[in-house]
C-alpha cells in the first residue's frame, strides 16, 4: 500500500468518527476541501461508495461501514502506538480536545492554564466551550468535564472541583417587589430566569432537598437562557429569579447586590469531574493536565 493510501483510509476513519466533514477536518488540519479530495481519491481507487454526504447530514454507506469497522481498530492502535513514544520525551506534547462547559473553563481551567502551559509548552489545549452534553468519544474528543451525576459508568472521572451548591438568588430590588418565597412550591408565583438545556434543548426543572424530600419544580418567568452566567447577569438586573452554583456567585453575595433564598432546600451535591473513556494507554498529555486540575 502506498503511502497516499494510508493518508486516505486516515481521512475516511477521521469522517466516519466525526460524522462531519467539517470536524474531520479540524482534527487532522486539513481544509475540508482537501479532505474532500482524499475521500473522492479513495472511493475511485476501490470503486466503492463510502460515505453518503448532503448539505445537512453525513453518514456511512454499508460498505463505509464494513471498511470501518476493519480499520478502525488498526487506526487506533497506531495511534496509542505513537503516542507510546511521549513516555520517552523530556515532557508531553500534542494536542487536547476537550469539551467543557463555558462556566468551567471560565472558574477552572483558566485560572490553573498559565502554569500548565508554562510548564508543558509543546501541549496544545483545544476546548469546545459547550452547555450541553455531547458524546466525547463519536465527536473525536479526548476527554470532557461535566458534573459527576451525568457521566456514564464506563468513563474513567476524576473530581476537578470539590462539592458545589445551588443557590437561587435575586436582587436586593426584585425582593422588594416580590415577597421572598418560603418553599420551591412559591416560586409559581414569582418570575423565574429559565435555563433552556443546550444538549436536549428541554427547559431545566429546578431540584431542591429537604429532610430526604425531593421536588423538581417547572418554572415560568419573562425569560430563558442557555448559558449560566447570563443567568445570573439577568438577576443581578433584577429580571427575576436565577438558579445559580454558590461558590461561582459568591462574590455577589458577600456584596449584597444578589440576595439568596430558598437556602435551607439547597444541599451540597457533588462537583464536576474530568472524564475520558477506558483506554489502554491515556495520552502522556491529559496526564499531566489531570494532575494540573485534579482536586485530592
Amino acid at each position: 500500500m502506498k503511502t497516499g493510501d494510508l493518508g486516505e483510509l486516515a481521512a475516511f476513519v477521521a469522517i466516519a468518527e466525526e460524522g462531519s466533514f467539517r470536524r474531520a477536518a479540524a482534527r487532522l488540519n486539513l481544509t475540508p476541501s482537501t479532505l474532500s479530495h482524499s475521500l473522492r481519491s479513495l472511493e475511485q481507487k476501490l470503486g466503492v461508495r463510502l460515505v453518503n454526504r448532503t448539505t445537512r447530514t453525513t453518514s456511512l454507506t454499508e460498505a463505509g461501514h464494513a471498511l470501518l469497522a476493519q480499520i478502525g481498530p488498526a487506526f487506533a492502535s497506531i495511534e496509542m502506538a505513537v503516542e507510546t513514544i511521549n513516555d520517552f520525551r523530556d515532557r508531553p506534547a500534542g494536542l487536547l480536545r476537550m469539551s467543557i462547559p463555558r462556566t468551567v473553563v471560565a472558574r477552572v481551567l483558566t485560572p490553573r492554564f498559565r502554569a500548565f502551559a508554562d510548564q508543558y509548552p509543546d501541549v496544545t489545549l483545544e476546548i469546545a466551550a459547550e452547555n450541553g452534553f455531547v458524546d466525547i468519544v463519536k465527536q473525536g474528543f479526548d476527554a470532557g468535564i461535566r458534573l459527576g451525576e451525568s457521566l456514564d459508568r464506563d468513563m474513567i472521572a476524576v473530581r476537578v472541583t470539590p462539592d458545589l451548591r445551588t443557590a437561587v438568588v435575586a436582587s436586593p430590588d426584585y425582593l422588594l417587589r416580590f415577597p421572598p418565597p418560603e418553599s420551591p412550591r412559591d416560586l409559581h408565583r414569582h418570575r423565574c430566569i429559565g435555563w433552556r438545556q443546550a444538549g436536549s434543548g428541554a427547559l431545566y426543572r429546578w431540584e431542591f432537598e429537604q429532610d430526604g424530600r425531593t421536588l423538581s419544580v417547572a418554572v415560568n418567568g419573562p425569560l430563558v437562557l442557555d448559558d449560566p452566567d447570563l443567568m445570573v447577569g439577568a438577576a443581578l438586573e433584577g429580571v427575576g429569579l436565577a438558579y445559580a452554583t454558590e461558590q461561582y456567585i459568591d462574590d455577589h453575595l458577600a456584596s449584597g447586590r444578589l440576595i439568596r433564598v430558598l437556602d435551607d432546600w439547597c444541599p451540597p451535591y457533588p462537583g464536576f469531574f474530568l472524564y475520558y473513556p477506558s483506554r489502554r494507554q491515556t495520552p502522556a498529555a491529559l496526564r499531566a493536565l489531570i494532575e494540573a486540575l485534579k482536586v485530592p
